[in-house]
């Protein structure tokens, strides 16, 4: 890893350890709430957070998370896109990103967030696990596009449908909170 690289990520580390134990306390009481069921409580514990703090990249990211939970998908996009452009040395917002533009029919958006979170840090296994769904996700893309000019091929059909089925289990998931 570069220097420069390094520094940004000590200097984010440190910068998270020396924050206000009131602010570790507020991400810890989202983190819980959200764990209870309770996201109305989380979504307003996470934005008294912000309020009090608005710089605080660790709250922002479990506000963003409490709005991803919330379905409201495209306020937490904001929030994920804003910290990859502020740390892109972090492959969580970047993973998140991902499971956004999944969620939302984008898989060649996916596929772009999830390489960028892979070279920040490529030992990433949420992001790698993601990166395969996403890879399906393109592939049944492919596939019906090609069903699309004509009748598949019987293996090529019999791949498409076992892939759906893959894919019905469940989309990209989202960084550990």
């Amino acid at each position: 890893m570069p220097l420069p690289h390094r520094l940004s990520r000590c200097a984010l580390v440190l910068l998270l350890a020396c924050a206000a134990p009131a602010m570790a306390d507020a991400v810890a009481d989202v983190q819980a709430l959200l764990a209870a069921g309770n996201l109305a409580g989380a979504l307003e514990r996470a934005e008294r957070a912000l309020a009090d703090k608005p710089g605080d990249a660790k709250a922002r990211f479990v506000h963003g998370v409490v709005l991803m939970d919330l379905q409201r998908d495209e306020a937490a996009l904001a929030v994920f896109t804003l910290l990859t452009q502020e740390y892109p040395e972090l492959p969580d917002p970047y993973n998140n990103v991902a499971l956004l533009q999944a969620r939302a029919g984008r898989p060649d958006l996916a596929l772009q967030a999830l390489q960028n979170a892979l070279r920040s840090d490529p030992g990433h296994r949420t992001a790698r696990a993601n990166l395969g769904r996403v890879h399906l996700m393109l592939a049944v893309q492919a596939w019906e596009q090609a069903a699309a000019a004509g009748p598949l091929e019987a293996p090529t059909q019999r791949l498409l449908e076992g892939v759906r089925a893959l894919l019905a289990s469940g989309l990209p998931t989202a960084a550990p909170r």
